[in-house]
């Protein structure tokens, strides 16, 4: 099956804690950083999810958001160090690739955003991705 979404990361889950109706599933990427997905439970028992089981992450472009640094005091835990590698700008938004250890992340973001945060090639960045926003294949 081929999808839209370009961030698919693979990994395995490390850790699953159930909930009435949704879950949180913590993810060891292929580069060794943890991400957690905040999935229903439905969705962890069709995908047969349990501690190692390999995974692939999902996360649509537009759920990507970049900081110069890392953050703090802020509800969003899943903070993926990378480097920028591309920035493609248009009129008002613009793509910008991230290379992170195991793979690649592109975050859709306004131009005014890479403008005011000196976005190029080879600056650090961190993405930051809300875990309700990762979805997970099984693999």
């Amino acid at each position: 099956m081929s999808l839209s979404i370009r961030n698919q990361i693979p990994g395995t889950v490390t850790a699953v804690t159930p909930g009435e109706v949704m879950a949180t599933v913590k993810v060891r990427l292929a580069g060794g950083q943890d991400i957690t997905a905040a999935i229903t439970l439905e969705a962890v028992k069709d995908l047969g999810l349990a501690e190692g089981s390999p995974v692939r992450t999902l996360v649509k472009s537009t759920e990507v958001s970049l900081a110069t640094g890392p953050v703090e005091g802020l509800s969003i835990r899943n903070q993926i160090p990378g480097t920028v590698t591309d920035v493609v700008t248009g009129g008002a938004m613009a793509g910008v690739k991230v290379a992170v250890e195991g793979g690649e992340l592109t975050a859709a973001i306004t131009k005014d955003a890479v403008s005011d945060l000196g976005l190029a090639s080879g600056t650090p960045v961190v993405a930051l991705i809300k875990s309700t926003e990762v979805s997970l294949a099984a693999v």
